[in-house]
C-alpha cells in the first residue's frame, strides 16, 4: 500500500502456505478494508487517488480480469465515484491461473492472495512473471530464508520485512526490471570504467 501501490517495490502478489492462506487473506481484508480512502490534506487518509484516469483504468481491468476467472473479491474491487482517480484498496483471494495480475505490475492498492503447497511451487509462481525488482520473503526457518532467497529471481529481497530500500545498499533488478544497481559500491562501480593491463615481464 506504499504509495497506494504505486511504488517499483510494492507488492504485487503473496504466496500463503495453504495451511494459513484463508486466515491471512481474511486479516488482510479486514485492514486494507478498513482504511480510510480520501485526499492526503483530508485527516486520517490512508488510501489516496492513483496518478491519472488511465492508471485507474488498468487496476479496474486487472481485478476485473481475475474476478472473471474466478477471483474471489475479499474487499474492496472497484472504482470509486466522483472527482478523483480513486480506487479502492482490494483483497482477492484464490486468484486462479493465467489471470493477467500474476504477471503484471499492478501500481496501485490490489492484493492478489495464491495459495501455495509447498516451497518449490511458491518460488515457481514467485518467479513466472518477467519483472524480477524485489521480493519479500516471511519465515521463522533461517535455512529456508537462505535456500529460498538464492531461488527467487530478483534483484533485492526483504527477509521477514516489507522494506528493501536503503541508499547505503544497491538498489536495482533482473529481467525485465532493469539492468546495473543504484546506491551503495555496486552503483559508483556504474561510473567507472575498468581498465586490463596485461604485461610482459621479459
Amino acid at each position: 500500500m506504499r504509495n497506494v501501490g504505486e511504488a517499483c517495490t510494492a507488492a504485487n502478489r503473496f504466496h500463503v502456505h495453504e495451511s494459513v492462506a484463508d486466515e491471512f487473506s481474511a486479516k488482510l481484508a479486514a485492514r486494507l478494508g478498513g482504511m480510510k480512502l480520501g485526499r492526503g490534506v483530508e485527516d486520517q487518509v490512508e488510501v489516496g487517488p492513483l496518478i491519472d484516469g488511465k492508471q485507474r483504468d488498468k487496476v479496474a481491468s486487472l481485478v476485473d480480469d481475475a474476478v472473471g476467472r474466478g477471483a474471489k473479491v475479499l474487499t474492496g474491487g472497484k472504482a470509486v465515484d466522483g472527482p478523483g482517480y480513486f480506487y479502492e484498496a482490494t483483497v482477492l483471494g484464490d486468484v486462479p491461473d493465467g489471470s493477467d495480475l500474476l504477471t503484471e505490475e499492478i501500481f496501485g492498492p490490489v492484493a492478489p492472495v495464491r495459495k501455495f503447497a509447498d516451497e518449490d511451487g511458491a518460488v515457481a509462481d514467485a518467479n513466472a512473471s518477467e519483472f524480477g525488482l524485489a521480493a519479500y520473503l516471511f519465515t521463522r526457518d533461517i535455512k529456508r530464508a537462505l535456500r529460498v532467497s538464492e531461488r527467487l529471481e530478483v534483484g533485492m529481497i526483504g527477509l521477514n520485512q516489507g522494506l528493501v530500500s536503503n541508499p547505503a545498499a544497491p538498489f536495482g533488478g533482473i529481467k525485465q526490471s532493469g539492468f546495473g544497481r543504484e546506491g551503495g559500491p555496486e552503483g559508483i562501480n556504474e561510473y567507472l570504467e575498468t581498465k586490463y593491463i596485461a604485461i610482459n615481464m621479459d
